[in-house]
């Protein structure tokens, strides 16, 4: 009589032979595969099911089970979208916004998660980051730090008004002006 092995041998985890599978579990092993390395939107998962050939009627019965079990919901992961690109990325509303929409979440989900940052909530992640920034420049010329700061909001989709004005105000009132310096021959 052999001995079995310890638990958790290597037989244990091979992979199940994905020819003997269901199109459904085929469907429902790429999902679940995909949800580990990071929450995604509904779209994205079936977007990711077509690439992979597997028709729409498997999918979207995959798609809803994984719904009503919690795997998928498109609210929460727009909300943990939001407060993470707000907080830890510095996003705009309008880049968060732009950012749900191309993973496919829906409009109205993406307009009611945006609405958790308050505008007040937003400029002040803009003077945050505009203030980090200029403890570790090293540019000295307030019209070049200027540009600089403005050009790192505006990349992160804050308005240009309020670039404008957040480093205008923390760069101090005399420090800078909006008028256009001539360019150097």
């Amino acid at each position: 009589m052999s001995d079995p092995g310890p638990r958790g041998s290597a037989r244990e985890k091979d992979p199940p032979d994905t020819k003997t599978m269901s199109p459904a579990a085929q469907a429902q092993g790429i999902c679940l595969r995909l949800l580990t390395t990071r929450p995604r939107s509904r779209a994205e998962l079936a977007d990711a099911l077509r690439r992979r050939g597997v028709p729409e009627a498997v999918g979207e019965p995959v798609l809803d089970r994984l719904s009503e079990v919690g795997l998928v919901n498109d609210a929460a992961f727009a909300e943990s979208q939001v407060h993470s690109g707000h907080s830890h990325r510095g996003l705009s509303r309008w880049a968060l916004s732009t950012e749900l929409r191309r993973r496919g979440v829906p409009d109205e989900i993406v307009s009611e998660a945006v609405e958790a940052v308050q505008p007040e909530d937003e400029e002040q992640r803009a003077r945050e980051l505009v203030r980090r920034k200029l403890r570790t420049s090293a540019a000295r010329d307030t019209s070049i730090l200027a540009r600089r700061l403005a050009g790192m909001l505006a990349r992160k989709g804050y308005s240009e008004g309020l670039a404008l004005r957040v480093v205008r105000d923390e760069l101090g009132p005399g420090n800078w002006s909006t008028e256009a310096e001539p360019c150097p021959d």
